[in-house]
């Protein structure tokens, strides 16, 4: 329910071949600068433009003058960085995206489909096929104690990381103004209630409505 196999549909982004070396998708958190510099330098000319330094952007992507693109980074196909949006580094950002107003992005995997569209902040994260971030929602990556992240699951798992913000499954709904923990793991086809406080891992299929609240999503027949 927390692996790379289980959160991600790898056939929508960039990052697939690298991601399936890992059994965790936080131990791919050390690596993405690399991963970026790496793909950029195999990127056709004739698709994207480097239009600075280690920074490339597809040619039908839209980019906003105020929008800030910091190195590496890779702005895929369609995608739109709307104004004021700060890409500190180090994000590999997939297909028909959208980075809204005033968003900040660092260390970041977006997959195909991902919308982060208001005022969201995404570190040390990744978030998959068609998640999407309600406004003012963000994932909290450091601890307040400045101890490891540990992920909450059993009697926990050890990352060793410092800065893990969270790892967002496909299909994910994150409400408005909702925080999502250092070392949160949401299954794919969740949603969580605006105003949340998330933590630990969050089962697929499920409605997060508070910490003692998450229940299965019902199928609905057709």
């Amino acid at each position: 329910m927390y692996t790379v196999k289980d959160l991600y549909d790898l056939s929508h982004t960039m990052a697939g071949a690298y991601l399936e070396g890992f059994t965790y998708p936080w131990e791919a958190l050390k690596g993405i600068k690399e991963l970026i510099l790496s793909l950029g330098e195999g990127l056709d000319p004739e698709e994207y433009t480097q239009i600075a330094p280690e920074v490339w952007v597809h040619k039908t992507a839209k980019i906003a003058p105020t929008a800030y693109l910091g190195a590496p980074c890779i702005i895929g196909a369609g995608t739109e960085v709307r104004h004021c949006a700060f890409v500190r580094g180090s994000a590999l950002v997939g297909e028909n995206c959208v980075v809204g107003n005033s968003v900040e992005l660092k260390n970041v995997i977006l997959f195909d489909n991902v919308q982060v569209p208001h005022y969201n902040y995404v570190g040390d994260s990744i978030l998959g096929y068609k998640a999407h971030m309600g406004a003012g929602s963000l994932t909290s990556n450091v601890k307040s104690d400045k101890t490891l992240v540990v992920v909450h699951i059993g009697e926990g798992i050890p990352t060793g990381l410092k800065k893990f913000g969270a790892m967002v499954g496909d299909f994910v709904e994150v409400g408005c103004n909702s925080v999502l923990n250092p070392g949160t793991v949401i299954g794919r086809n969740s949603n969580v209630y605006p105003l949340s406080s998330v933590r630990g891992v969050i089962p697929e299929n499920s409605i997060y409505k508070a910490e003692n609240n998450i229940v299965v999503k019902l199928k609905i027949e057709n």
